[in-house]
């Protein structure tokens, strides 16, 4: 594996250039070391793998940029397209006056598009700034991120304003030989603590527990409310936040992937334990889907950007972590002159943060 690694005072992150995923992040804060991304248990195992699988799921790590999001059934590429399963170079990385800048370039072309990765990380602030970019090209791509986070006593979310949650047609792991579920498929709820259940009644969807062995997807759809989107993930037994952020003029859906035992076949094996993916995208499942009718367009949410001759795409994003005693999420999260505000309960606390990287109240590129 070639790794290229970034830091600033506070805070290091590892790319894996052969496959794009962020193979490592740590944020030091308050004397404490914390990983907020996954790592597969089977990357650095030295295990014999299934010989079909996608170069991506073989280093499947922290987070990736998926282009097309799930099936690349347009143009030819494995799962989540070539930018999750293959090589990146580095073009630029140096440190700044108030911190670090690297940008990486994909080998592979996306629909005839350049892709450019830019992360950068500032001195004290606890969050990993990503930016990408597609220059040129043709037709149109969907995109997500995919930064997946792991816990071991569970945790509870909380989000920024959603209109309302889905679930897919069918579920990832129908055949019950081979894992399980239990979300209702197809379902929706504007209530996030009310979604139906696979057997009945419902289930929290703001609650994530250890026993429950499953493996479920489900899309929420931002509201029309003026700031970032957001989704933090209080981790019980880590004692910390977790916090993905975005402009939802680009990527209007978050998905989450609830993958904990469900899967019993290699490589997960029932051992893909505690694994929340925050997946924000610009997307349906599969290219034809989301650049063709489907369900979200329908409601009036864009699956994919155009691409063209002499024009370029860019969309943002922001993965964060910072300490957290007491396990509750925040209920607000805002934004403004350098700082993030975060209120939960009766208290309130601030960190650094780039307010302006966002580009809230823009439209979006396409």
């Amino acid at each position: 594996m070639t790794v290229s690694t970034i830091k600033a005072r506070g805070i290091s992150v590892s790319l894996d250039l052969t496959v794009g995923h962020i193979a490592d992040m740590v944020v030091s804060r308050d004397g404490r070391q914390l990983k907020p991304l996954h790592r597969a248990p089977w990357v650095d195992a030295n295990e014999t793998l299934p010989d079909n699988l996608p170069e991506g799921t073989v280093r499947l790590s922290g987070d990736f940029l998926c282009a097309p999001f799930s099936r690349s059934d347009v143009e030819e590429a494995p799962l989540h397209g070539w930018p999750a399963n293959s090589a990146w170079d580095v073009v630029e990385s140096a440190a700044t006056e108030d911190g670090w800048r690297a940008l990486f370039r994909l080998r592979h072309k996306v629909m005839g598009a350049s892709v450019d990765k830019i992360l950068t990380l500032r001195d004290d602030h606890p969050f990993l700034y990503q930016e990408h970019v597609f220059s040129g090209g043709h037709g149109a791509i969907s995109v997500a991120h995919h930064p997946m986070t792991a816990m071991t006593g569970g945790g509870r979310l909380a989000f920024s304003p959603k209109r309302f949650a889905a679930t897919l047609d069918d579920p990832l792991e129908p055949d019950p030989a081979r894992g399980r579920f239990m979300l209702a498929y197809p379902a929706r709820s504007a209530d996030l603590g009310h979604f139906p259940a696979a057997g009945g009644g419902t289930l929290d969807l703001t609650e994530y527990r250890m026993d429950d062995r499953r493996e479920d997807f489900i899309t929420l759809v931002e509201t029309d409310h003026g700031g970032p989107g957001w989704t933090a993930l209080a981790r019980q037994a880590e004692e910390d936040l977790v916090l993905v952020l975005k402009n939802p003029a680009e990527l209007p859906i978050t998905m989450l992937w609830l993958s904990n035992g469900g899967r019993d076949y290699a490589p997960w094996s029932g051992r893909h334990l505690g694994v929340l993916g925050i997946e924000d995208g610009r997307t349906a499942v599969g290219h034809a889907a989301s650049i063709g009718d489907n369900w979200l367009k329908r409601e009036g949410v864009a699956t994919a950007f155009a691409l063209g001759e002499g024009q370029s795409v860019s969309f943002r994003h922001v993965i964060g972590a910072m300490p957290l005693s007491g396990g509750e999420p925040p209920h607000e999260v805002t934004t403004a002159d350098g700082r993030m505000r975060l209120a939960a309960g009766g208290s309130s606390w601030e960190v650094p943060f780039d307010s302006d990287f966002l580009r809230i109240g823009q439209p979006a590129a396409s």
